[in-house]
């Protein structure tokens, strides 16, 4: 039996989950770790490229890592671990920050964006971020890494510096391929829908986080903007109301056209209603087997322990090649 491909992907602990990391990303993870060997990292050193509070920066990797289990993350199936708990990830990113080029780094269009956003902030960290997140990938022997639209050019630099430094030393690396979800994969800010769907949106009706409440998604919906034209149809011209189509048809697997036709000659707040329904319906035993995790610290810590021994396996024995390789005398 010939052994399984592997998967890397993860998630900052600087915000909080939303629908759209649902629909975009984490029911997918959870779908291929049927098929896949999955590393599902928590990836909290990525976060302090931004000034973090350092309990809040705790209690939020927790909650990341219960949201993966309560979306249907088998810890059995998948190794889920935090970042920092594998050594491994800052040692090989020294390495091939040594090898990657700063005009490759400047050219990055998110650190392009985030030095717009951030002219007080200007760290080295926000620079070398695809150096550390090549690393997360490159460790693990990753075949595959389920990425959005906006981390493919991330992705390309991971690609890059596996083949230079396998020209350069002889192959060590495997040149991972993106892995493009066709579905769900993109939802949208429900206050401003030509813009993605962030934990990070300044206006926070603009989201809807998964450990939301009914009240709070019926509001979030109800406030959603939409337009004056009162028809519900898929249309560039309508982005707010291709949003909300995308999230129903995404959450019940009808087809647009399916939910177009059951809502002719009806208005946006019948709508919004329903959708408000099907998302509620949809995040309610999410939010409930999180509250479970959250209040049993003691098995967050057992899976934490135990995912991050079984990745610094991985990692150390990929960190021992790149070391010879690369000269350095072992200790």
């Amino acid at each position: 039996m010939s052994e399984k491909k592997v998967i890397f992907s993860g998630v900052q602990p600087s915000g909080e989950l939303t629908l759209g990391n649902y629909l975009g990303a984490i029911r997918n993870w959870v779908d291929l770790q049927e098929k896949y060997d999955c590393y599902y990292c928590v990836v909290d050193l990525h976060s302090i490229t931004v000034p973090q509070i350092a309990k809040d920066l705790r209690r939020r990797t927790l909650e990341v890592m219960s949201l993966y289990m309560a979306c249907g993350i088998d810890p059995s199936k998948s190794t889920i671990f935090i970042q920092s708990h594998v050594p491994e990830h800052t040692q090989l990113s020294w390495v091939l920050s040594s090898m990657t080029y700063l005009g490759e780094l400047n050219r990055m269009t998110q650190f392009k964006d985030k030095i717009k956003k951030n002219e007080k902030n200007l760290n080295a960290g926000l620079l070398t971020y695809p150096v550390l997140m090549a690393s997360d990938i490159l460790l693990y022997s990753t075949d595959s890494v389920p990425v959005g639209e906006d981390q493919k050019q991330h992705l390309e630099l991971a690609r890059d510096l596996a083949s230079r430094f396998n020209n350069r030393y002889s192959e060590t690396f495997k040149v991972p391929d993106p892995l493009i979800s066709t579905v769900g994969a993109r939802i949208m800010d429900l206050q401003n829908p030509s813009q993605k769907m962030s934990k990070s949106a300044e206006n926070e009706n603009g989201y809807i986080l998964l450990k939301d409440d009914p009240d709070t998604i019926r509001r979030k919906v109800k406030r959603s903007i939409t337009d004056s034209i009162n028809q519900v149809r898929y249309s560039d011209e309508q982005l707010g109301i291709k949003n909300l189509l995308t999230i129903y048809s995404k959450l019940t697997g009808e087809k647009i056209s399916d939910i177009e036709n059951k809502y002719i000659g009806k208005g946006y707040g019948e709508f919004k209603e329903d959708i408000s329904e099907i998302i509620i319906d949809t995040l309610k035993p999410i939010r409930e087997k999180y509250l479970e995790y959250m209040n049993d610290k003691a098995y967050l810590e057992k899976v934490y322990k135990e995912g991050s021994e079984k990745a610094s396996r991985v990692a150390r024995k990929t960190l021992r090649k790149v070391y010879k390789k690369t000269g350095f005398i072992p200790r």
